[in-house]
């Protein structure tokens, strides 16, 4: 196959354009203006429908935000979960700022097939839905929606505040033990743009998870709508002999703390789970499996 020189080139330059741009943005923080579009055009050589098309990338990520008649602004920083390798598996750090909740919808309806399924009880037993818009320091990040079994009695004041996970070990004698859970790339649509102030088909993530008790009985299914603009993950990879710690420093670590982790830090959030909502302290063993679709 021959490769077209014009277009690789126009997609070099393209790329070109991005990195000084990204540049730019690193230079600067949160709110702060970038140089016009004409003034970049003639800072960096290019056409403006180039530096256009590379800026548009910039949006689409969520690294720039324009504003009509005003400019091109450094947008807000990412919330980034990062998972960290531990012998153990794989603990997840906290993410910053503040986490609350807002409550759409709590109601009691039958489970249906496709929930039913998943939580293994009939169509027609009952469940508790839940939607709950989750915002972090007063801004909405996610959108997520809770099928809990309505036999385990929770109630919408333990779902509109606390550990969901401790309700269920202190007052209902469920002792969560395991959680599936998938991430994949998807879009808004318009109700979910409304509510997480972005435009209608912006990028996201979206978490699916399935929850058990240590006798291996589903206990919930939630699926969750994160901003892809807002929230991002981080992996961190050990490809080789970690370095043996100084000597002196070992057992020094605090049991139930990740290796590193600064004493008297608040609470973590797990990817796709509020904080507050999943066992606090404890490394959480992490697999991937990937799954190829043929399409043809």
């Amino acid at each position: 196959m021959e490769i077209d020189a014009a277009a690789s080139g126009a997609v070099l330059k393209r790329e070109r354009v991005r990195d000084a741009v990204l540049e730019l943005i690193e230079e600067r923080g949160p709110g702060d203006a970038i140089p016009s579009e004409r003034v970049l055009c003639a800072r960096l050589g290019v056409s403006r429908p180039t530096l256009r098309a590379a800026v548009d990338e910039l949006v689409v990520a969520g690294l720039l935000v324009r504003e009509h008649g005003r400019g091109m602004f450094v947008a807000a920083e990412k919330i980034t979960q990062e998972l960290v390798s531990d012998p153990q598996g794989f603990v997840l750090p906290q993410t910053a700022g503040v986490w609350t909740s807002r409550l759409l919808e709590f109601s009691t309806l039958p489970a249906g097939a496709r929930v039913g399924r998943r939580l293994r009880i009939s169509p027609s037993a009952k469940i508790r839905y839940v939607a709950r818009l989750r915002l972090v320091d007063g801004a909405p990040v996610a959108i997520e929606y809770l099928h809990i079994r309505a036999d385990l009695g929770l109630t919408r004041a333990e779902l509109e505040t606390g550990d969901l996970y401790q309700h269920l070990r202190e007052h209902h004698g469920v002792e969560v033990s395991e959680a599936v859970q998938s991430i994949e790339p998807t879009v808004t649509t318009r109700a979910e743009a409304e509510l997480l102030d972005v435009p209608e088909l912006s990028p996201a993530l979206l978490f699916e998870r399935l929850t058990s008790d240590t006798a291996g009985r589903p206990v919930e299914y939630v699926h969750s709508l994160y901003r892809g603009d807002r929230y991002r993950i981080v992996s961190r990879l050990s490809l080789g002999p970690r370095p043996a710690p100084p000597p002196g420093t070992e057992g020094h670590h605090r049991p139930g703390r990740p290796a590193g982790a600064a004493p008297g830090r608040p609470p973590g959030h797990h990817p796709g789970i509020p904080p507050g909502d999943f066992t606090l302290g404890d490394p959480v063993p992490y697999s991937t499996r990937g799954v190829v679709q043929d399409r043809r």
